[in-house]
This record gives C-alpha cells, sequence and structure tokens, in this order.
C-alpha cells in the first residue's frame, strides 16, 4: 500500500466519491450536491489543506484531507482530519490507520502539537480515533425543533 498525495485524476475521482464519503461520515445524515462539495473543499486546499490517498496496484482505496485550523479562544494552530474515507470494499484492512498515521507524520513535521478531527456521533470510526489517543474534547447537540409555536 502506497500513501501520497493524488494527481489531478485521482483528485477528480476524490471529488466524485466525495458526497458518498460525507453520506457515510454523517450517518447517512446528508448527501451533498457536487456542486457543494467544492464549496467545503476548494476553500481548504486554497489555505493549504491537502489529500493523501492509500493506493495499491493504481487502485484507489481510501483518502484522508487534512490541513490546519486554530483555536478560537487561545488562537493556537493544530492539525486538522477533515475528512477520513475508504472505500467499503478495502475496510478492515487497516487503511484507515495508516492514513491516519501518516497524517499525525505531516502535523509532526510541520510543528503543530495537537491534532483534532469532528466526528459524528455512533459513527464506528470512533473506536479507531480512541485507540490512536484521540479523546472528546467538546460536544455539539442538537434537537429537532418541530414548530415554533410550542416554544411560545
Amino acid at each position: 500500500m502506497e500513501i501520497r498525495r493524488p494527481n489531478d485524476s485521482e483528485y477528480q475521482k476524490i471529488l466524485l466519491l466525495t458526497p458518498q464519503a460525507i453520506h457515510d461520515g454523517t450517518m447517512g445524515g446528508s448527501v451533498p450536491t457536487d456542486v457543494k462539495v467544492k464549496q467545503l473543499v476548494e476553500p481548504l486546499l486554497e489555505k493549504g489543506s491537502y489529500y493523501l490517498i492509500a493506493t495499491e496496484d493504481g487502485t484507489l482505496m481510501g483518502w484522508i484531507l487534512i490541513g490546519s485550523s486554530k483555536d478560537q479562544f487561545t488562537e493556537k494552530a493544530y492539525g486538522f482530519i477533515y475528512e477520513l474515507f475508504v472505500m467499503e470494499e478495502f475496510r478492515g484492512k487497516g487503511i484507515s490507520k495508516k492514513l491516519m498515521a501518516t497524517a499525525t507524520e505531516d502535523f509532526e513535521r510541520d510543528g503543530y502539537l495537537e491534532a483534532r478531527l469532528s466526528v459524528y456521533a455512533g459513527n464506528q470510526a470512533i473506536k479507531l480515533y480512541e485507540k490512536m489517543g484521540y479523546k472528546n474534547r467538546t460536544i455539539t447537540m442538537s434537537m429537532p425543533i418541530k414548530s415554533k409555536s410550542k416554544l411560545k
């Protein structure tokens, strides 16, 4: 297995598959359009984020989108994992772990002292993240609102 940055055709394939990746990552809660995917991804890439892909014999198996962000309170920069996806037929083979480890190496090389990510509650990837040392930092909660009139 090789972990590297994608070429242009691999990048285009990632963009085509990203709606499925987001669907899976949000536990079926979202299926963005191709236009929305570009609106989400292009600003990240313009600010220096980049993809790493896992391939074997020319087959794209998965990817990770990494970059940086700043803590809103301390202004300290940290490495951030924006997306991690392994295609269904390649899951359970350690690809996510290898992509995460490579991302961590890149963060360390770039001088970050911390890495962060966001994950939907119930996502099986949480187990991997915890094994790698990630811990809950913040929790975002939601509640469906059926009707505004009930709040009065």
